[in-house]
């Protein structure tokens, strides 16, 4: 990612005050409060029979969606309103030159197959990316338990920001092989059944940091359909609940459908009965990939 493109990035994520003021000035609704239940179905392009869950490996949005928001975490996150906040990071300070940044983790977490997670775990997973998306970082550093410590060769306000990016999930470090084959994260979704190319069935966990906040399907499916119009066809005819999209014309006159984030922007498409958090952007599609975590059924 560009330093420019950062830059560019950085103003909206760091201005939650504006974008919320011009949520209430424009006078959108949030609509209902989440409720609990359901499956979501996602009929989705970009899966491949080589897929994994190993971020060093290009991704297309079947495993980008099943990954962000769904099976795994990253330390921050870009919320729906467009700021950023703590997913497995509770808090993060940078030295004077934004050269030096103390992160704090989040206590009490577990990983699917129920190991604890720690500061080790964040040094192992974000060494995979050290040559690069973390080209720039000199060194990291585990202060305590829950504690690190990442230096930068240059000065870099928007680091935090970067830490939010979709291929920085945090692996079981003991248990790193099998996770990268199999899927083990801290998400609020396990693996159920796992098809690489074809399908991926999540289930929600029984408990998580999460709870009362987001993850409100009791499990979600993704099947893997690379052509667009079969898409949506699919949503149309009622056999998923959203796609992804880049010509409305496919869905010309069908009134149960919200094309998203709207129809000269579309990226994706979805099935009215779904209701989700009022977005500002269009970043990527499905909810910037988090539709898993953040949206529920009506």
């Amino acid at each position: 990612m560009s330093r420019a493109l950062r830059h560019i990035d950085r103003r909206a994520l760091f201005a939650s005050g504006a974008a919320a003021a011009l949520l209430a000035a424009t006078g959108v609704s949030a609509g209902p409060s989440p409720v609990r239940g359901g499956r979501l179905r996602l009929a989705l392009s970009g899966a491949m029979r080589s897929d994994s869950f190993d971020t060093r490996l290009s991704k297309g949005l079947f495993m980008q969606v099943a990954m962000v928001g769904m099976v795994f975490d990253t330390l921050t996150e870009v919320g729906a309103d467009g700021t950023l906040r703590g997913e497995l990071a509770t808090h993060w300070q940078g030295s004077a030159d934004a050269r030096v940044w103390h992160i704090d983790l989040r206590p009490g977490v577990t990983f699917h197959n129920d190991a604890p997670f720690t500061s080790g775990d964040v040094l192992a997973s974000l060494a995979l990316h050290r040559d690069t998306l973390l080209s720039d970082v000199v060194e990291i550093d585990a202060v305590g338990a829950h504690q690190i410590r990442i230096t930068l060769t240059d000065p870099d306000p928007d680091f935090p920001y970067r830490l939010s990016a979709p291929e920085l999930v945090i692996y079981p470090s003991n248990h790193m092989a099998e996770a990268i084959v199999g899927g083990i994260g801290t998400g609020l979704y396990q693996v159920h059944k796992f098809l690489p190319g074809r399908q991926l069935i999540g289930r929600r966990v029984d408990h998580h940091y999460k709870d009362g906040a987001a993850g409100w399907f009791d499990s979600v499916e993704l099947v893997s359909v690379p052509a667009e119009p079969v898409r949506a066809e699919a949503l149309r005819d009622g056999y998923v609940d959203a796609v992804d999209l880049a010509e409305a014309g496919l869905l010309e006159g069908v009134a149960d459908v919200a094309l998203l984030p709207d129809s000269k922007q579309i990226t994706s498409a979805a099935a009215l009965n779904l209701h989700m958090q009022q977005m500002v952007g269009s970043r990527a599609p499905l909810d910037n990939l988090r539709a898993a975590e953040r949206w529920w059924m009506g």
